[in-house]
């Protein structure tokens, strides 16, 4: 790990190999400022390019990652059967059993959650922000795995639980779901119907009513640690980061 890049701490298999970028380390100016990877977020193109090649040596990353055009679905593609030639395919997950096919999300805020199963045969990436999250991407990309799959999960750097205050519409779309869920809201003191939801914890129960008990990671908030993340909630134009997964 170096202060410019991040990797899954979990008991994945050997093999398997992950990367994260933060913000810091490229060439975009303000407010992309610096390594902005999102190609969609008004960025110069040449700097956004630039910061994808940096980030592909930083990573050592076999192959160019195969950027999804993320709408917040709960769609998941298989990388071998998808043809990302023309333009990023639209899903918000990835799969893949091919060695060197870069797997990969983008964010800030939302929660990178990476996937493998511990024959360290299969990998996968997904982009959960809360209305993903609660339409159910996590059990979408969960599903491409064999039913025999024993699983390990990895939960990246998202908005913390002291920072993501929402409506009692989203408190209520995850109750509506999964009664557990309740537990990952918070009432804000004098604000009636704001809540400060927990996405890691959120992300967690899903995960285990589907039987996965390997959960990692969880700790980073994008919204607090401003010198490290970007934050769409903290300052609305921002770059974008990259959790990426794959096998060798």
């Amino acid at each position: 790990m170096t202060a410019l890049l991040l990797k899954a701490d979990w008991p994945a298999p050997a093999g398997i190999h992950t990367a994260v970028s933060t913000r810091l380390g490229g060439v975009s100016a303000a407010p992309y400022a610096s390594l902005n990877l999102g190609s969609h977020v008004a960025d110069q193109p040449a700097c956004v390019m630039q910061n994808r090649e940096r980030f592909r040596q930083l990573a050592a990353l076999p192959a160019e990652p195969c950027w999804l055009n993320q709408t917040h679905s709960t769609l998941c593609v298989d990388i071998e059967t998808t043809d990302f030639s023309a333009s990023p395919p639209n899903a918000d997950a990835a799969f893949t059993r091919i060695p060197g096919q870069v797997a990969t999300v983008l964010t800030a805020d939302c929660l990178p959650v990476l996937f493998c199963n511990s024959a360290g045969t299969a990998v996968a990436a997904a982009h959960a922000g809360w209305r993903g999250l609660c339409d159910g991407v996590l059990e979408q990309t969960l599903a491409r795995f064999s039913p025999n799959d024993e699983l390990l999960v990895w939960l990246g750097p998202a908005i913390g639980p002291s920072a993501f205050e929402v409506g009692d519409d989203v408190r209520t779309a995850f109750i509506a779901r999964q009664s557990a869920a309740e537990h990952a809201f918070i009432a804000v003191a004098g604000k009636p119907g704001k809540w400060l939801a927990d996405l890691y914890l959120l992300a967690r129960l899903r995960l285990q009513a589907t039987g996965v008990s390997q959960i990692y990671g969880g700790g980073l908030c994008t919204y607090t640690d401003q010198r490290r993340f970007y934050s769409y909630r903290r300052d609305g134009q921002t770059g974008r980061m990259a959790s990426c997964i794959w096998l060798d």
